[in-house]
């Protein structure tokens, strides 16, 4: 089943009024963070409000995902108890740097989905593991953390990102061997829409599903970036027809709008119509 999740919007749990604007925002996905974003003394607080959230719900077609605070935290362990009986849809794993990571995360969730955030330099080196550990542990998401990355990495974030573009395309590679769902990472950006938009195309040439987004005024970009535009649907459905007419039965490639097309090409435009159909029927 294809689910769109172009946009990704992160609120701290600890803000009673910006979970309650997110049932009404038109982001695919909602994050609800107990990590980053809420400070020490209220994490309990933001804990007991996110598991409440998800009890209440009211996010109708939006995935709700729970950001737990890491293991290797005071929180960690009372905070993936909590979430895991809890109605999220996933839980999103902090700093996942190894396969043993993942598996330490999935044996406490008791079957809930698990996302991984994939940002520190041990990870970078560790995707194929990490992404092979999949299966087992219903690992369905890598998420992009660039901010974290750079931290560790002590590099400037650039408008371009070029020092991260070897991390995310290997990311998304890795991401697709294992046959799950990667999001890019924030734009830190919030008013410069130029500099958001040249983003989400990036994310896009890069292959990735959608993107992590800070603001609501962020959701709409990513939306509209991340689903397929009127003209590449139109071509997929040139493609799908011509490998559905008759006379082409067997051939492994043709011409199509003047182009060379195989049937690699089909599968990808029968993946763009699945998407837009999925789109549409949000």
């Amino acid at each position: 089943m294809i689910r769109p999740r172009r946009s990704a919007l992160y609120l701290p749990a600890s803000n009673a009024r910006a979970i309650e604007k997110a049932r009404t925002l038109d982001a695919d996905v909602v994050i609800l963070d107990l990590e980053d974003a809420v400070a020490p003394e209220m994490k309990l607080a933001a804990r007991d409000a996110a598991v409440a959230a998800a009890r209440e719900g009211g996010f109708g077609n939006r995935e709700l995902v729970i950001r737990v605070n890491g293991l290797d935290t005071e929180w960690g362990r009372d905070d993936l108890a909590a979430v895991a009986h809890s109605n999220a849809d996933a839980v999103l794993a902090p700093k996942v740097s190894s396969a043993e990571d993942v598996a330490r995360y999935a044996a406490g969730l008791g079957g809930k989905p698990l996302w991984a955030m994939i940002e520190t330099c041990a990870a970078m080196f560790q995707l194929a593991p990490i992404a092979s550990a999949a299966r087992a542990a219903r690992l369905e998401c890598f998420v992009m953390g660039t901010n974290d990355l750079a931290k560790e990495m002590r590099i400037r974030l650039t408008a371009d990102r070029t020092p991260f573009h070897p991390f995310l395309s290997m990311s998304v590679a890795a991401a697709r061997m294992a046959g799950i769902a990667v999001l890019d990472g924030v734009c830190n950006a919030i008013e410069d829409v130029a500099q958001l938009q040249a983003a989400c195309a990036e994310g896009v040439a890069f292959g990735f599903d959608g993107k992590t987004l800070i603001h609501p005024a962020q959701i709409a970009i990513a939306n509209a970036a991340f689903a397929p535009s009127e003209a590449e649907l139109a071509e997929a459905q040139a493609i799908i027809a011509a490998f559905a007419d008759p006379e082409n039965a067997g051939k492994g490639a043709i011409r199509v709008n003047g182009k060379m097309t195989e049937r690699l090409h089909l599968v990808q435009a029968e993946q763009a119509v699945a998407v837009a159909a999925a789109i549409a029927a949000r």
